[in-house]
């Protein structure tokens, strides 16, 4: 039996299983379906979910519940505007509040982001972080700048947002847009990154952009057929798992 080129083999402690999540329908989705410059309307400003989406997200934790994935999450990393916030608790959330359960602090309030969703909990679920280096092109689309974290705070109290610098929006500008290759550049170093943590199981909920970007130049050294796996456009709400390693 000759020995197979292509197969390779990795120690188990030496990989990481990331799950990677394109946040719900948004109010920016709907509208850039009519007319894509309508993403340059400030009415859409840090848009939040649609009640489509909302419905999105409890199909997905339905899934991630029956199928045991909520339990192996070790660390839900998320991108800090509100959608993918919005979607992140309420997939891998502890669930809505009900009264006589102490669930301080929240994972977020009631109604937060026009959600008129109840409560979330932040008991049995993990830690949440929010990371700057995973969100959308930044730059000219209103939809694409975030609230301030003074702001968020009082939305998603249970968010640990200790990792991002400044208070307000200074990636954001209203005429220079994020190139395509700046997404992927900055979607790589934030896999170098998170390779460094400790977690072994991690959720990471972002956005179409940063996602299509990145595994897209992850693809280019890859064989033909997954490359073109790697390169398939996230769906709305959806999740896929991929195994992270360490080449070098």
């Amino acid at each position: 039996m000759e020995a197979g080129a292509g197969t390779a083999l990795y120690p188990l402690h030496r990989c990481k299983t990331i799950y990677l999540v394109r946040h719900a329908q948004g109010i920016h989705n709907v509208e850039g379906e009519k007319d894509q410059t309508s993403f340059m309307s400030p009415a859409l400003l840090d848009a939040h979910l649609t009640s489509f989406g909302w419905n999105q997200v409890d199909c997905l934790r339905e899934h991630v519940t029956k199928c045991g994935l909520a339990k192996k999450i070790e660390l839900v990393i998320t991108s800090p505007l509100l959608r993918t916030m919005q979607t992140a608790v309420g997939v891998f959330g502890g669930g809505n509040c009900t009264d006589g359960v102490n669930a301080s602090p929240l994972l977020m309030a009631e109604g937060a982001g026009h959600s008129g969703r109840q409560a979330i909990s932040s008991l049995n679920c993990p830690p949440f972080l929010a990371v700057e280096a995973c969100r959308e092109h930044v730059g000219v689309n209103p939809c694409d700048k975030r609230s301030s974290i003074t702001k968020y705070r009082t939305l998603f109290p249970a968010i640990d947002f200790s990792l991002i610098e400044n208070d307000e929006d200074v990636l954001w500008e209203p005429d220079v847009r994020e190139s395509d290759e700046s997404v992927a550049a900055r979607g790589m170093k934030f896999f170098d990154w998170l390779w460094t943590r400790e977690e072994k199981e991690t959720a990471i909920v972002s956005h179409w952009g940063f996602l299509y970007r990145t595994l897209n130049m992850y693809g280019k050294e890859c064989h033909p057929t997954v490359d073109e796996e790697l390169g398939k456009e996230f769906a709305n709400c959806e999740l896929r798992s991929m195994v992270l390693v360490d080449r070098r």
